[in-house]
């Protein structure tokens, strides 16, 4: 079993700047792929940014750029850095794991485990 624990949301003006962080606790001691997803109101959930063991990042179309993931291998913990954040960005966001999993794929199905999700709000 794996928990995962985010943090960092909050609101911000458009054009701020947040960090989210993720912790996972748990069995983490094989390869596995930890990913950044958001649901804003009214919408389906969709990937931001995923990253593997290996520390290979990818992207969804339209997120790189202003979305920057990262993750520190001594803790474990995931990183989603957002810059120029827009009222478009309100949503929350959801941290999430695909274990045993040596490539990642930006799908809801892929992962198997998921915070409990952190509001982003972005104010005009």
């Amino acid at each position: 079993q794996v928990q995962l624990t985010e943090s960092g949301g909050g609101s911000v003006q458009t054009g701020g700047s947040l960090t989210l962080s993720c912790v996972p606790s748990g069995d983490t001691n094989s390869n596995y792929c930890m990913a950044w997803f958001r649901q804003a109101p009214g919408k389906k959930r969709e990937g931001i940014a995923a990253i593997d063991s290996d520390g290979r990042a990818s992207y969804a179309d339209g997120m790189k750029g202003r979305f920057i993931i990262s993750k520190d291998n001594a803790v474990n913990a995931l990183s989603l850095q957002m810059n120029s954040l827009k009222p478009e960005d309100t949503a929350m966001y959801y941290c999430a794991a695909a274990i045993g999993a040596r490539f990642c794929v930006l799908s809801n199905s892929f992962y198997n485990y998921w915070g409990q999700g952190t509001q982003v709000t972005v104010s005009s």
